[in-house]
């Protein structure tokens, strides 16, 4: 195990701004800084603003034009980049070690500074209305977002984080620094450092360029969404296979049953291709090249799934034998063979993971941001292996019954 372990340090500055540091032995370091304003805390009329001001941060501060920002770390071979999600944006680059220099003052600069000019601005909104095209060209990745606005009808984390072309095409300047302004704040960010650099040479470097940031309180959770109902909906939406997903709401992170519902999914169809569905639906009857299962948990809530793409002509049998597959595992559970070796096969991700510096910097902004904390290796073993029978099974009864799912299908 010792092998696989992490051994992260926590900093706070004065400010409030948290740092979260690893050091590993590598060319390439990372540096990231997680922002706890993702598009759940978008108001109605903003759906999209958080991810459209992901695009346009990087397009001038009051020192750098946006050739600049792309340059600067470019020039020496780094990587600048972001993303946003339900709950959080990222901004993250990478780097040969010896230029953390250049990419913690480009960040710092960046989220301390953007100005936002409106002739770039109106540049980008082209840039991520072509995005939302190809989005919309695509029923495989446009189903999820679908689904996931029937799960919570009516709140935001059933919000599309592109937006619509009409909310995009309605964002301007100020509404991107009044965002800025409610959530880039220390306190409710985390930067994450995963490299071959000195805590203390990183810490004053950081300290330098972050460590004027404005204060401020954490961003508070929006309501919580409400009771699920359940849906059966079918659409004309795709070109030349149908497209399924079925689910309901899951555990957020702070419930005690989210490794249980983690263990579930993964055995259902988890990433190996030992997965109960994967060798159902797949390998035995190959009814489909794509079958999958997920689960994403979020402050309050959480959402489960399973994907699947198939032939018109396969798909009533396929959903019986997906449906048949559900009811096994919520009147069976899992036997005691079956849940030690689910834990062992959890276990083992869990460790290929770790052979990611980059994803591993992604984790530990999260963890922090979201706990507070980052367990180590062994302990997240420890809670993998407390899962019991009676979890699984009590897990399984609330969230697999057929009569409280959620099915939504893209036909051709």
């Amino acid at each position: 195990m010792s092998a696989y372990e992490i051994y992260p340090k926590i900093h706070t500055f004065s400010n409030g701004m948290r740092l979260v540091y690893l050091e590993r032995k590598a060319l390439v370091a990372h540096l990231g800084v997680m922002i706890l304003g993702g598009s759940r805390y978008e108001r109605p009329e903003e759906e999209g603003l958080a991810h459209f001001l992901e695009h346009c941060i990087f397009k001038g501060t009051q020192k750098r034009k946006a050739l600049d920002i792309f340059s600067d770390l470019d020039s020496v071979g780094g990587e600048l980049n972001a993303y946003t999600n339900k709950e959080e944006i990222c901004i993250h680059a990478s780097f040969r070690k010896t230029h953390f220099g250049i990419a913690s003052e480009l960040m710092g600069d960046i989220v301390q500074n953007a100005s936002f000019p409106e002739d770039e601005i109106s540049k980008e909104r082209e840039v991520v209305l072509d995005e939302i095209i190809s989005y919309l060209d695509s029923p495989s990745e446009r189903i999820f977002d679908e689904f996931e606005s029937h799960v919570f009808q009516g709140h935001s984390l059933g919000y599309n984080t592109l937006g619509s072309k009409e909310s995009v095409s309605g964002f301007h300047r100020e509404h991107l620094k009044d965002y800025m302004s409610r959530f880039f704040k220390a306190p409710n960010m985390v930067l994450s450092f995963v490299g071959d650099l000195p805590l203390e040479d990183v810490i004053r470097q950081l300290e330098e360029d972050f460590g004027n940031m404005n204060g401020g309180e954490v961003t508070d959770i929006v309501t919580q969404p409400g009771a699920f109902q359940s849906f059966k909906i079918r659409e004309k939406q795709a070109n030349y296979q149908t497209h399924t997903v079925i689910g309901g709401q899951a555990p957020s992170y702070h419930d005690d049953n989210r490794r249980a519902m983690t263990l579930l999914t993964n055995v259902l169809g988890g990433p190996a291709l030992n997965s109960r569905l994967t060798l159902l639906i797949r390998e035995q009857y190959g009814y489909a090249y794509n079958i999958e299962a997920g689960y994403s948990s979020y402050s309050d809530s959480g959402l489960w799934s399973i994907y699947m793409g198939t032939d018109r002509k396969y798909l009533d049998r396929a959903l019986e034998l997906i449906y048949k597959e559900l009811t096994i595992i919520r009147k069976r559970g899992l036997s005691s063979v079956e849940l030690s070796q689910a834990k062992e096969q959890l276990k083992g991700h869990l460790a290929l993971s770790l052979d990611s510096n980059l994803e591993l910097m992604f984790s530990l902004a999260k963890s922090v941001l979201i706990h507070g904390k980052v367990d180590s290796v062994a302990e997240i073993y420890e809670q993998i292996d407390a899962i019991t029978e009676e979890e699984i099974a009590e897990v399984a009864k609330q969230h697999f019954d057929l009569e409280k799912l959620g099915e939504l299908i893209f036909e051709y």
